[in-house]
């Protein structure tokens, strides 16, 4: 009898499944050890997560890898012995702790319900008068930039395309979906100038020439800058141009929480066009996967991804401003200006650094915003920020998944409400918003990785 791979048992396990039964139980531990101080253990945990990464499986299935990987370290080091931790030093390059891994997922018992499937539009819940339908199914669709000749370009991640969307008889809806790039190295980020797309792998950045014309036989990219950091923990990148007339490009932390002395983790970085005069704009930003410039201003606003292991409700993401260039946002010394680091807050204080214009959700994983532009809308809406909400990943309640709203008055962010939520249902999530886009006719685009989908909201009297 043919024994099955490992691969191919892997690939017949309700992942998304064991995911929704193992947060509460890895979040209370996470939090009983942070309580003890065992940051041993937790340092374990995110080395291991760090192996199961490359695990060549889904998007849904590879988080589920990722949690099992936390509840195996933070069991098997929570009070690791000397013995213990040589063997762990012994083994940590090897293939045995995936060995290890594999085998807990295919342990009895772990088959609970299925997370929720499908896309289910009427359970999205927004104020009296918007709709929302679904503009173009999308695998894994992230960040999202619009051609002036109307072509929708749309990057990924795991998926390693980029793909068009054409609405060809205008009805506000997508008629076709082309792969115009594959194979890439998670090219989350895409940007648009003078007939060009530009493209954000981990590492570097590619410009497709000429491509509205070329959709089905694009050029070979050109190489823009291949000088960015290899790490794919926060290595996926969210680009734009800004009113400079620069492109800018964040470098993540390569880790939940860490010190380097290469000054481009953590900051946002911007370049000319060609690739040159690379230099850093923004410091001290963890995570950030959005940003957009205030119609007015021109001022720079992005999102932050907080750290991980704090607990459920700290730290709060942020939604950061810098008019200028060389401010420093507090990572990894201090979270949303005010909560300095158990481990490296001692070092710097919080009045150091730039406090957030407004604070988030805790872990609602704040990821595209866009200010809105757009005249469909009622006029209340004008220049205020919409963020779409990838959601929590490690909290023993899940938050975000959803679409918030962040109002300003005298260009100073007041209010930070939701705007559309139901991707989330009952603690199971079909969709997780990702990218925001607002349209010439006003109408705003949601791109949604795990669904695959991209929807249009509107506003009808």
């Amino acid at each position: 009898m043919q024994v099955p791979s490992p691969r191919h048992m892997i690939e017949r396990i309700d992942f998304p499944g064991i995911m929704t039964m193992m947060r509460k139980t890895i979040s209370q531990k996470a939090n009983d050890l942070l309580r003890r101080r065992n940051k041993w253990a937790a340092k374990k945990c995110f080395h291991i997560k760090g192996q199961a990464a490359d695990i060549r499986v889904p998007g849904q299935q590879a988080n589920a890898v990722r949690w099992a990987a936390c509840k195996l370290s933070m069991s098997a080091f929570e009070n690791p012995t000397p013995s213990v931790k040589q063997t762990w030093e012994s083994v940590q390059n090897s293939g045995i702790v995936l060995m290890i891994l594999i085998l807990l997922l295919l342990l009895p018992g772990c088959s609970p319900a299925r997370v929720q499937e499908g896309i289910h539009l009427d359970t999205i819940k927004m104020p009296p008068g918007f709709k929302i339908s679904l503009y173009a199914r999308v695998p894994g669709a992230r960040s999202m930039v619009l051609s002036p000749g109307g072509v929708l370009f749309v990057g990924t991640r795991e998926k390693g395309s980029v793909y068009a969307v054409l609405d060809r008889d205008k009805d506000h809806a997508g008629d076709e979906v082309i792969v115009v790039a594959d194979g890439l190295h998670s090219p989350n980020g895409v940007a648009f100038r003078k007939g060009s797309l530009y493209v954000a792998e981990v590492s570097r950045v590619l410009r497709f020439d000429h491509i509205e014309t070329n959709l089905r036989y694009p050029p070979e990219p050109v190489v823009v800058n291949s000088s960015f950091p290899t790490d794919v923990h926060h290595g996926w990148k969210y680009i734009a141009f800004g009113p400079d007339d620069r492109l800018y490009v964040p470098v993540g932390a390569p880790c939940n929480v860490c010190e380097r002395d290469d000054p481009r983790y953590a900051s946002i970085m911007r370049m000319a066009p060609d690739g040159g005069e690379l230099e850093i704009y923004a410091r001290g930003v963890r995570n950030t996967v959005g940003f957009d410039w205030h119609p007015a201003t021109k001022v720079l606003w992005f999102t932050d991804n907080g750290r991980d292991w704090m607990g459920d409700d700290l730290p709060p993401d942020e939604l950061n401003r810098a008019p200028e260039k060389g401010m420093h946002f507090g990572f990894p010394y201090c979270h949303a200006g005010r909560i300095p680091d158990p481990e490296y807050g001692a070092k710097r204080s919080c009045n150091e650094f730039e406090p957030p214009a407004i604070e988030l959700g805790p872990h609602v994983a704040a990821l595209g915003m866009k200010f809105y532009t757009g005249r469909m809308f009622p006029v209340q809406y004008r220049n205020q920020i919409f963020i779409a909400e990838h959601g929590s990943w490690n909290r023993t309640a899940p938050i975000g998944y959803r679409v918030s709203l962040v109002r300003l008055e005298a260009n100073r962010a007041v209010e930070y409400t939701v705007f559309a939520q139901g991707w989330l249902q009952q603690d199971r999530a079909w969709g997780r918003p990702v990218d925001i886009l607002v349209m010439p006719d006003g109408a705003l685009l949601v791109s949604d990785d795990r669904a695959g989908a991209i929807y249009r909201i509107r506003y009808e009297l």
